[in-house]
């Protein structure tokens, strides 16, 4: 979900702006039919859904500024790949699919924001395909806080997932 709105907009932090080269420059160097891009898409009446009421801050209304990735994710994955993914929540059970039904052996998570989207996508990638080693780099993820980034890494490394470079995120500097 390395959108606007949670980069330089409404939900954006420090933290998601240090990431941004670096996730940038991870998917220039993925090959186009292991990437997968999520985009969380909300509808305009998102003040009245369950998220909306527990998170009242609206973003990524789908056809608005803030829905469209960063400028210099969408460069490096050239645009939106065939593999783009709108999700209304969290999580997406079509990634978890995706990720079935290819028989991913590895399955790598980068992005913000680790504590809601990242944690929902991965449990729910591992759900699906169990033998499949979920991997979370945290050099390349970031949160609402650094605290919440944390908690989330070390959730997910009790649900058997490997982290990677947690520590070394370029927030942390």
């Amino acid at each position: 979900d390395m959108q606007k709105d949670f980069i330089s907009g409404p939900l954006g932090t420090a933290e998601a702006r240090a990431i941004v080269p670096y996730v940038a420059e991870k998917a220039k160097n993925t090959p186009r039919e292991n990437l997968f891009v999520t985009l969380d898409t909300h509808q305009p009446n998102y003040m009245e859904t369950n998220e909306g009421r527990h998170l009242p801050v609206p973003h990524c209304i789908e056809g608005t500024e803030g829905h469209a990735l960063d400028n210099a994710i969408a460069a490096a994955v050239d645009g939106i790949p065939a593999s783009r993914i709108d999700k209304p929540t969290f999580g997406s059970l079509s990634l978890a699919e995706f990720i079935r039904d290819g028989e991913f052996g590895r399955v790598e998570f980068v992005g913000v924001c680790t504590g809601i989207c990242v944690i929902s996508n991965a449990m729910l990638c591992k759900a699906a395909f169990p033998e499949a080693n979920i991997v979370i780099d945290a050099a390349l993820c970031a949160c609402v806080t650094p605290e919440s980034h944390d908690t989330a890494l070390n959730a997910m490394r009790l649900c058997q997932m490997e982290i990677l470079h947690q520590g070394e995120e370029p927030w942390r500097k």
